[in-house]
């Protein structure tokens, strides 16, 4: 009598997940000064997800930018882990793995704005025809193929924004860090680059952490915004964005309700962590 060969079960197919972009684990920072230590950050968990758009915001010293120039290893971390794709973060910035861009442009006014965009490039050894390559197609992304020889100072500021924006692409990033980039534009040149971004993004499928003092700025870009109290810098809520679930965001997007229902909510968030760091009892 032959016995039948029992079916294996069926196994479930192994699902991998890339690396979160950022983990911040019970990282705290504290700066020593002449009058004594400022704890500008205690205790800030937090995960961004790979491709996930990221918000700060809080009131004015409350740690926002101490944070990202953590990830972005301007700085090191006075206790906690943080990892950027799970490594640390100084791998991360020699490897390449994220972008930053600043509220100031930081544009070389003596090159042209294809040479700003392939300067990242050029510091690292990439070939002249490969730079022009990566600059041309990052100029169009943003709108600007047209003024590839201009130099900066024939720009607005709206405009050198945006190669700034090329420039922080140009290797290819799985991150972005964006510290107030749009912060000194005016509101019309500002709404407009907020949906540059939102495009930009898309195409590149980068993540984003993104300083911003703007509630309706952080609303718009964002799939989460997190709010952080006042010093020392913890976070106080983590506001998930309905709009986030949307195709895609334009500038009707801002008069949707569920647009202002975003806004109330962040608002009554850092409004509420306010109140409760000045010690005023919310229930």
């Amino acid at each position: 009598m032959t016995v039948p060969t029992p079916t294996p079960a069926p196994v479930a197919p192994v699902t991998t997940h890339p690396a979160a972009a950022v983990v911040a684990r019970g990282v705290g920072k504290t700066f020593r000064t002449r009058s004594g230590e400022v704890v500008a950050l205690e205790g800030v968990d937090l995960t961004v997800a790979a491709g996930e758009f990221v918000s700060l915001i809080g009131p004015s010293g409350c740690g926002k930018s101490t944070l990202l120039r953590l990830v972005a290893d301007l700085d090191e971390p006075t206790s906690g882990e943080l990892t950027v794709f799970g490594k640390p973060p100084r791998v991360a910035r020699e490897g390449q793995d994220y972008g930053i861009a600043f509220q100031q442009a930081g544009l070389l006014p003596w090159r042209t704005v294809r040479a700003n965009v392939e300067l990242p490039l050029e510091l690292h050894g990439v070939g002249r025809r490969q730079r022009a390559a990566r600059a041309t197609e990052l100029l169009e992304m943003v709108g600007l193929g047209d003024f590839a020889g201009h130099l900066p100072g024939q720009l607005s500021g709206g405009m050198q924004q945006r190669v700034a924006i090329a420039r922080s692409l140009a290797e290819r990033p799985s991150l972005l860090l964006m510290d107030e980039p749009f912060g000194a534009l005016d509101e019309m040149t500002r709404e407009r680059m907020q949906t540059e971004l939102v495009r930009i993004c898309a195409e590149s499928g980068a993540a984003v952490l993104f300083v911003t003092h703007s509630i309706p700025e952080a609303v718009f870009l964002s799939h989460r915004v997190v709010v952080m109290s006042a010093r020392p810098g913890r976070i106080s809520q983590v506001v998930p964005i309905s709009l986030a679930a949307t195709a895609s965001r334009t500038d009707g997007t801002r008069e949707d309700s569920a647009f202002f229902a975003d806004v109330t909510a962040v608002r009554e968030a850092l409004h509420g962590g306010a109140t409760a760091a000045r010690g005023v009892d919310l229930r």
